[in-house]
C-alpha cells in the first residue's frame, strides 16, 4: 500500500522532457516511505550544472547524453553517485552518516524546517503545521511558531498584531506569492482577510531579506504561498464553530479546464453575532462581524515550452461592529448615547503572475508579476471618525541566470510600485500619492555544501522619500557536519503610515498631535534602518533521534523613526526621532523528535527594544523582555486506510510589560508601571478517518487567563480617560472550537 501511496504522489511530479530529469531525495527509513529531503545537493559528476531539492525534496535537473553520472550529497547524509545512461524518473534514498551500521533508520517530514544550506536565515512552514491550529485566518497561523509574538492590538476591535524581533508588522514586509500584499492600508486588518485554508506553505526570513522584493523591509520577510489549482483537492470542505459562536466555512472548487488551464474558487465566510462580556465591564470582549471572501485562481502550464501563469482575482467584504453592549447603530451613531465603533471594509484584487523557464538553457528564466487592488474601509471610533481609499499598483521584473557556472547565480530586474491615498481623519483630510521606480541586482555564490553568500542592491527614486540605495548581503558557512553559521546586514527605507497602522488610537480619549518637521508624508520623514543578524544552526543525535538548536542575534538600529508616543495619557504625538532608537532580539531553539511521531520544539527569547521618547528613553511599552515557547505535537502511525490521531499543545509564557506612563491621570485611571507575567495554553485533537475526512477539537487559552480591566476608563468612555489600547494578554478567557475537513482529490 505504501509503495502504492509514493508512485501517486511521484506520477504528477515527474513528468520530464528529453533534456530533464526530474526526481525526488528522501530520507531512508525502515518503511521506504517518500519523505522528502528539502535542500538536498544534485548534481552532474565533474560539472558545473547542479540544482537543489525543494521543501518536498523534490528536483529538476538538466540532462544532456555526455552527462553519466549524478551526484546526491546533503550536510550530514552520505554522498552518492547514480549512473545514468538515459532520461528517467529518479528517486532515491540518502542515509545519514552517522547511522550507516544501523539496521533501521526512521524518520518523517517535519512540517517547520530549516535550510542547513541557504544563505537567508528562511524558516518554512507547511500546511501540515497550519493544521496544528485552528488557523482561521493568516494572523492566528503563527501559534505555534516561536519566531513570530502574536497579540491582541487593543480591547476594542478583536484585531491580532504580529511581531517579529521586537517589531510591529509594519516594519515587517508580508508578501503573497512574493508580491508585497499587507501594507497602506490593509496594515491593520490585513492579515485577517487571508483565510488559513487558502495557505499552502509560509516561508518566514529574518533580517532584511532579498532586494528583490522592494525596499521597504526591515525586520524580516513573510511571504505566503497559496493552494495551486492543479495540485489542491477536487473539492475541499472546512467547517469551523467556537463556543464564542464563531462560524466559518472554507470551500475550494478545482476543475481541469485544459492540459494546460487549471482553475479554483475558493470560498471563504465567517460570521459572529453573539455579544459577550466575560469582565463585566459594559464593552464586548470582541467585536460581531461577518466576513465573505471571494478568490478565483487560474493556472496556465506549459512544460514543454517553460511558461507557467497565475490570475487571481479577489472580493472581501468585511463588517465589524463593537463597543458597548447596548450600543445601536441605528440609533447611537457618533452620538454620546453610547460608545460603538463600526468598521466596514471592500477590498478587489488583481494579480498576475508569468513565468518563463527556458527548455535549452534551464538556469535561465524571466518572471513578471502585477498586481492591483482598491481598497476602502469606512469606520467611526465612538466620535472618532476615519475613513481610507488605497488604490495600489505594483510590477516587477525578474531575469534569473547563472555567471560561467551553476555555482554564480544572479537576479535582476526593475520594479514599479503606485500608491494613492486618501484619509479622512474627522474632518481633516490626508491625501497624498506615491510612486517609485527601481532597479536591482543580485549576486549568489553556492559551492554547494561549503559556503553560500548573496549581495544585492537596489537603487530606487521615489517621488516623496528621493533617490535611495538599498544594499542587503547574507552569508552562509558550514564548517562542519549538520552545521550553518549565517550573518546579515541590511539597509530598509519606508514611509509610516502613521493612521492606519495606529488605529487603535481611535478607541481612546486621547488628542493626536503631529509635530511637524517639514517632511513630505504627514510633515514627517521617512524611516530608514539598519538590520544587522548572527545565526547559529545545528543538526545533532540525541539518544538516537534527530534533534537541532538554533542560536540567533538580531539587531535593528533606526536611523530616523517615526516616533509614537503614548507616554502623554491624554495625547499620542507623531514626531521624528532625535537620538536612538533600536530593538535587539535573541532567541535559542531546540527541536526534538524524541520518539516515533513525537516532535517537541522549546524557544527562549530576549527583547531589548528601546526609544528615545522627547520625555527620556524607555522601553517600548507591552514589549516583553522575556518569552518562554514550547510545543508539542504526537502522531500515531499511518494506517492503511489513512487513518491517525494527532495531538498538539502549545504553551507560551510572556514576562512582565512596560504600561505606558499613565501618572498624571486621576488616581482611579492610574496604571502601574508593568503589567503582571501571562502564560497560556493552547491545545488540539484530530482525528483522520480517512485520506477525505477528519475532524478536529481544541481550544484557545485553556487555563482561562484573562486580563481584568482590559479598557481604562469603561466607566466613562467619552471622558478624558477612555483607553482601550493597554492589552497585554487575553480579553475572553477560555475558547473551545471544533470542525471538519472533507475532501476530494
Amino acid at each position: 500500500m505504501n509503495k502504492i501511496i509514493y508512485i501517486l504522489l511521484l506520477l504528477p511530479v515527474f513528468a520530464m522532457s528529453q533534456d530533464k530529469i526530474s526526481g525526488m531525495v528522501m530520507e531512508a527509513n525502515s518503511e521506504n516511505k517518500p519523505i522528502g529531503l528539502a535542500g538536498a545537493n544534485v548534481y552532474w559528476l565533474n560539472t558545473e550544472v547542479g540544482t537543489v531539492t525543494n521543501i518536498d525534496g523534490k528536483f529538476t535537473i538538466p540532462y544532456k547524453t555526455e552527462y553519466k553520472k549524478l551526484i546526491i550529497s546533503y550536510v550530514g547524509f552520505k554522498t552518492d553517485t547514480i549512473a545514468v545512461s538515459k532520461p528517467k524518473m529518479i528517486h532515491h534514498w540518502l542515509r545519514p552518516t552517522d547511522d550507516l551500521d544501523a539496521v533501521t533508520v526512521t524518520s518523517r517530514k517535519q512540517a517547520t524546517a530549516k535550510s542547513f544550506l541557504q544563505a537567508q536565515n528562511i524558516i518554512n512552514v507547511s500546511s501540515d503545521e497550519l493544521l496544528k491550529a485552528a488557523c482561521c485566518n493568516l494572523s492566528e497561523s503563527f501559534e505555534t511558531n516561536p519566531s513570530i509574538d502574536v497579540n491582541f492590538a487593543d480591547a476594542i476591535s478583536g484585531t491580532r498584531q504580529i511581531k517579529m524581533l521586537g517589531l510591529t508588522s509594519p516594519y515587517i514586509l508580508i508578501a503573497t506569492e512574493n508580491i508585497p500584499s499587507i501594507r497602506g492600508a490593509s496594515q491593520a486588518y490585513g492579515l485577517s482577510f487571508i483565510p488559513g485554508t487558502w495557505v499552502e506553505s509560509i516561508q518566514i526570513t529574518k533580517g532584511a531579506g532579498s532586494v528583490v522584493n522592494g525596499f521597504e523591509s526591515i525586520a524580516g520577510q513573510i511571504n505566503t504561498e497559496l493552494v495551486k489549482p492543479s495540485t489542491d483537492d477536487k473539492l475541499f470542505v472546512n467547517l469551523y464553530g467556537a463556543t464564542s459562536e464563531r462560524l466559518e466555512l472554507n470551500t475550494h472548487i478545482n476543475t481541469k479546464v485544459s492540459d494546460r488551464w487549471h482553475t479554483g474558487l475558493y470560498i471563504h465566510g465567517n460570521t459572529h453575532n453573539k455579544k459577550h462580556d466575560v469582565n463585566n465591564d459594559g464593552f464586548m470582549d470582541m467585536p460581531l462581524f461577518n466576513q465573505i471572501n471571494l478568490m478565483n485562481r487560474w493556472q496556465y502550464t506549459d512544460t514543454q515550452k517553460g511558461f507557467v501563469s497565475f490570475i487571481n482575482l479577489k472580493f472581501l467584504n468585511d463588517e465589524k461592529q463593537t463597543g458597548e453592549l447596548d450600543f445601536n447603530p441605528e440609533t447611537d451613531k457618533l452620538t454620546t448615547n453610547s460608545w460603538g465603533s463600526e468598521i466596514d471594509t471592500k477590498r478587489y484584487e488583481l494579480a498576475v503572475k508569468f513565468g518563463y523557464v527556458n527548455p535549452e538553457i534551464p538556469w535561465q528564466s524571466l518572471g513578471v508579476q502585477t498586481a492591483y487592488s482598491s481598497h476602502k474601509q469606512e469606520s467611526y471610533f465612538g466620535l472618532n471618525t476615519y475613513d481610507i481609499k488605497h488604490n495600489s499598483l505594483y510590477a516587477n521584473a525578474i531575469y534569473n541566470s547563472i555567471i560561467s557556472d551553476s555555482r554564480h547565480k544572479i537576479k535582476t530586474g526593475i520594479s514599479y510600485t503606485y500608491d494613492h491615498y486618501d484619509e479622512f481623519v474627522n474632518t481633516t483630510d490626508y491625501e497624498r500619492t506615491e510612486n517609485s521606480v527601481g532597479g536591482f541586482f543580485e549576486y549568489s555564490f553556492d559551492n554547494l555544501e561549503l559556503l553560500n553568500i548573496t549581495a544585492g542592491v537596489r537603487i530606487d527614486r521615489h517621488n516623496l522619500l528621493g533617490t535611495f540605495v538599498s544594499p542587503r548581503v547574507h552569508a552562509r558557512y558550514s564548517p562542519w557536519s549538520k552545521s550553518a553559521f549565517r550573518a546579515s546586514f541590511g539597509r530598509g527605507k519606508r514611509s509610516a503610515n502613521i493612521f492606519t497602522e495606529n488605529q487603535q488610537l481611535f478607541a481612546t480619549s486621547r488628542a493626536i498631535n503631529i509635530i511637524n518637521s517639514g517632511g513630505n508624508i504627514y510633515g514627517l520623514d521617512p524611516e530608514i534602518a539598519w538590520n544587522y543578524g548572527v545565526s547559529y544552526l545545528q543538526g545533532f543525535n540525541l539518544f538516537g533521534r534527530k534533534a537541532d538548536i538554533t542560536l540567533d542575534y538580531y539587531k535593528t538600529d533606526f536611523k530616523n523613526q517615526v516616533v509614537v508616543d503614548w507616554e502623554n495619557p491624554t495625547e499620542i504625538s507623531f514626531y521624528n526621532l532625535e537620538g536612538k532608537s533600536f530593538a535587539n532580539s535573541f532567541q535559542a531553539e531546540l527541536n526534538y523528535n524524541a520518539f516515533e511521531g513525537f516532535d517537541l520544539r522549546t524557544a527562549y527569547k530576549f527583547y531589548e527594544v528601546k526609544t528615545d521618547y522627547n520625555s527620556g528613553r524607555f522601553e517600548r511599552p507591552l514589549t516583553p523582555k522575556h518569552r518562554l515557547f514550547a510545543n508539542l505535537g504526537y502522531e500515531t502511525q499511518l494506517k492503511e486506510n489513512g487513518a491517525r490521531w494527532k495531538f498538539d499543545t502549545t504553551f507560551n509564557w510572556l514576562s512582565d510589560q512596560r504600561y505606558a506612563n499613565t501618572a498624571s491621570n486621576p488616581t482611579q485611571y492610574q496604571l502601574p508601571e508593568r503589567t503582571p507575567t501571562v502564560s497560556t495554553l493552547n491545545a488540539q485533537i484530530t482525528k483522520v478517518f480517512s485520506q477525505k475526512f477528519e475532524v478536529y477539537l481544541g481550544g484557545e487559552n485553556i487555563t482561562n487567563v484573562r486580563q481584568p480591566t482590559p479598557i481604562l476608563g469603561a466607566d466613562d468612555p467619552f471622558g478624558a480617560n477612555f483607553d482601550s489600547t493597554f492589552v497585554y494578554g487575553p480579553i475572553f478567557g477560555s475558547m473551545y472550537y471544533a470542525g471538519l475537513r472533507y475532501k476530494i482529490e
